[in-house]
């Protein structure tokens, strides 16, 4: 508790309001989601496009999640753990996805795959423009990157001395990593792939340019809002804003439980 004897100072007021300022800004965004969508909530249940988009989003955004996550365990070990090449310039190549707009990537997807790759794609049965499975392609294109980048950090922190000692012992690179360093970070993995679930639900530029938004076809979540702003009906969008929201307080909280267990963890390590 703060000593009465000593006032505010100017910039712990300014913080403070600030702060306030921000905290009403995001409560109003939240509350005009909250407010708008549960007058209509009722009408989702009887929406077959909302349904649909709904089920469109939780299932291709888990096989994005995961697809991702795997990839970036192996991308992460290598970066960390093995380096054939020590060069900061695979990781920038990486890792530059993050920064560029998500238009940008999906206008690359959109030119890779109308080319004659994507047409071979097509022809053997996995098309990607216009369809599901670009979806996952935008998905998994937008998160990767950052699933690495999450995943990267954590074996950055791990301590090496017990990969040491189990090399010493006689286990090679990979029993080292699936008996010490893999369950060293199991939860680290598990807040990695709850967090790119839930930018993955809310995906929408990179698959709005590869895939378009066609309803109960392409139609996500997103998608569902833009079509439903588009065509008047507000009311609609606005269930949709609100099932999103309830999708990522349910991200939140369990990334803060978890997040809260690595750190009592490590006070006791």
């Amino acid at each position: 508790m703060r000593d009465s004897k000593y006032p505010l100072e100017k910039f712990e007021i300014l913080s403070f309001l600030i702060t306030s300022l921000v905290f009403l800004f995001f409560l109003t965004i939240i509350s005009f989601i909250v407010v708008g969508g549960f007058s209509s909530i009722s009408k989702v249940f009887f929406s077959k496009e909302i349904r649909f988009s709904i089920g469109l989003s939780l299932l291709t955004a888990t096989i994005s999640t995961l697809i991702a996550i795997v990839i970036a365990i192996f991308i992460s070990f290598y970066l960390e753990k093995v380096k054939f090449i020590k060069s900061p310039i695979i990781s920038t190549i990486i890792e530059l996805p993050l920064s560029l707009p998500y238009l940008v990537i999906g206008l690359s997807l959109l030119l890779i795959f109308s080319s004659p790759l994507g047409k071979t794609l097509r022809n053997m049965g996995i098309p990607v423009i216009f369809s599901p499975i670009g979806i996952v392609v935008a998905q998994l294109t937008v998160n990767l990157p950052y699933a690495i980048k999450l995943i990267r950090s954590e074996l950055t922190k791990l301590d090496s001395r017990l990969e040491f000692t189990a090399s010493i012992l006689g286990a090679n690179r990979t029993q080292t990593f699936f008996a010490i360093t893999l369950p060293q970070i199991r939860v680290s993995i598990i807040i990695a792939f709850a967090l790119c679930w839930q930018r993955a639900i809310g995906e929408f530029g990179a698959t709005l340019m590869l895939v378009g938004i066609t309803a109960m076809k392409t139609e996500t979540l997103p998608g569902a809002i833009y079509l439903n702003i588009a065509t008047g009906d507000t009311d609609m969008a606005l269930a949709a804003a609100l099932i999103m929201l309830f999708f990522c307080l349910v991200t939140l909280l369990i990334t803060t439980i978890l997040q809260k267990k690595i750190k009592v963890k490590s006070r006791y390590d």
